[in-house]
């Protein structure tokens, strides 16, 4: 038998399913959910919101590199060799995966708010950098931009953890909303974020507009580019530095206690295998091609200007969006582990037929555009528009920080070598665009086949009530003798149950 956790002083914890308030004060009445719903609702929307702000300016910062880079061809064509493009597409994803394993930690041990002022802040020194980068030559003004981009990845891989953590704790302080957590998620880790690679395509082909197409003038567009990426988070800073600590967190972290690893690692060994496989299959296979989705029109279509290949490639980012909404939906009524499966298979089918019957398709070039946007929604509808909901809800809030940040790593890990090895196939095929693309889609397909493999016998179905789960956390440290834990921040909720702004 499980035995209960004790505070320090022995003293018994109070019944966690009802709370006590004050109506005269010669009545007490026992309510199943706090007063000031309303203002509870306010805030959890504003958290869902400003999340979702957050996750899409990193997915817009991560994917501009790819069209910035076929301007800077044109500025820099004998120094952005193909190894310096690839440090360049490569430096925010190394940074984001320090963000996402150090955040990770932040946000468990100091809290969801501290470590989202921390990302906002390096983040956004990280694009000032990368807009103002310079040097005494070429190579040196990149090498400056590969640091400064890394610089920022720290910051925008750190809003995994922090924002994913912080927005299903969230969305559990109302039943109601708890109910639709899946489409929440949709909106706030897949849409913002494909909304944000939409727009990191766009912004690039509207700035050479702008500037008339004279490459005289790109250096301009590619820097204000870059700086365009710290509006987002500049915006909701005033917001984070005032955010709410949730309920869980106040009443369930293990922010006073170290953090008994081993067991953590035993008892969610079998979903963070999941997850991670999972995240990282997904983002070997949607990072690279949707950065390079202009590359790929443009080797298809050669005759195709600079412009109409970015054109292209940005009407290609959009078939992310749908995505969210189909998944979000699907993954309410079907499940997150189901949804994902489904999305992976469906991928897989497309990408296969792409690939096998490529040397029919690529003539007509609209089709081709049509399918490929379709290959890159049905990613959406699995793993895109679910996996950060699964990485959040399969662990207690005690370690969800710490979960989702490595998790994170593992798909930006995805995604790093996915992109290393993307173009250098291509190029292995040297003025052969047709095998190049061929292999390309045949080996995306393949590891969209192990993704539906894994989210369909790895991963578990998850609770979606967050209470359960740190519960079940706290019984089972108990019954390996971690019996005086101080849980939470120190804070506790007071009568009303919240402590809002």
């Amino acid at each position: 038998m499980a035995v209960e956790p004790v505070t320090p002083t022995a003293q018994p914890q109070p019944e966690e399913k009802t709370s006590t308030v004050s109506v005269n004060p010669n009545q007490d009445v026992e309510v199943d959910n706090p007063p000031q719903l309303d203002y509870s609702r306010l805030s959890v929307v504003l958290m869902v919101v400003f999340s979702g702000l957050a996750i899409g300016s990193d997915g817009f910062n991560a994917s501009i590199i790819g069209n910035i880079e076929l301007i800077m061809g044109k500025i820099y064509p004998d120094s952005l060799t193909t190894e310096v493009a690839a440090r360049l597409s490569n430096a925010f994803m190394v940074g984001m995966i320090i963000g996402m394993l150090g955040f990770g930690y932040i946000s468990d041990k100091l809290g969801r708010k501290t470590g989202a002022v921390l990302t906002t802040t390096i983040l956004v020194v990280g694009i000032a950098l990368s807009a103002g980068a310079s040097g005494l030559t070429e190579n040196g003004m990149f090498w400056m931009l590969i640091i400064a981009r890394g610089i920022a990845g720290v910051g925008a891989g750190g809003e995994y953890p922090v924002a994913g953590a912080g927005a299903a704790e969230a969305t559990d302080e109302a039943p109601g909303i708890r109910n639709k957590r899946g489409f929440i998620f949709a909106m706030i880790g897949d849409l913002s974020s494909s909304l944000g690679f939409a727009f990191g395509a766009l912004v690039p082909l509207l700035l050479l507009l702008c500037v008339h197409q004279k490459v005289s003038q790109y250096d301009v567009a590619w820097r204000v580019a870059l700086a365009l990426g710290a509006v987002p988070p500049l915006s909701i800073f005033w917001f984070r530095y005032r955010m709410a600590v949730s309920t869980a967190y106040r009443k369930s972290s293990m922010k006073h206690q170290a953090i008994p690893y081993w067991l953590a690692v035993k008892k969610y060994w079998r979903p963070l295998l999941g997850v991670c496989g999972s995240w990282f299959t997904y983002n070997y296979i949607s990072y690279p091609f949707g950065l390079f989705s202009s590359t790929i029109v443009g080797r298809l279509n050669p005759s195709s200007s600079l412009v109409a290949s970015m054109g292209w490639g940005t009407l290609i980012n959009c078939f992310y969006i749908p995505g969210a909404f189909i998944g979000g939906l699907l993954s309410d009524r079907i499940g997150r582990r189901r949804t994902m499966a489904l999305g992976f298979f469906l991928q897989a089918c497309l990408g296969f037929i792409l690939g096998g019957a490529l040397g029919d398709i690529q003539p007509i070039l609209p089709l081709f555009i049509v399918m490929y946007g379709i290959f890159l929604t049905l990613g959406e509808i699995g793993p895109g528009s679910t996996i950060v909901l699964t990485a959040s809800e399969n662990f207690p809030t005690a370690v969800r920080g710490h979960a989702v940040g490595f998790a994170a790593a593992w798909s930006k890990a995805g995604a790093a070598v996915g992109t290393q090895v993307f173009k250098p196939i291509m190029a292995s095929w040297g003025d052969d665009t047709f095998h190049g693309t061929q292999a390309v889609f045949l080996i995306g397909s393949g590891f969209a086949v192990l993704g539906a493999l894994l989210a369909f016998f790895v991963l578990p179905d998850t609770d979606r009530n967050l209470d359960n789960g740190d519960q079940d956390w706290k019984d089972y440290l108990a019954a390996h003798g971690y019996r005086n834990i101080e849980w939470g921040d120190g804070n506790q909720p007071d009568a009303t149950g919240n402590k809002m702004m």
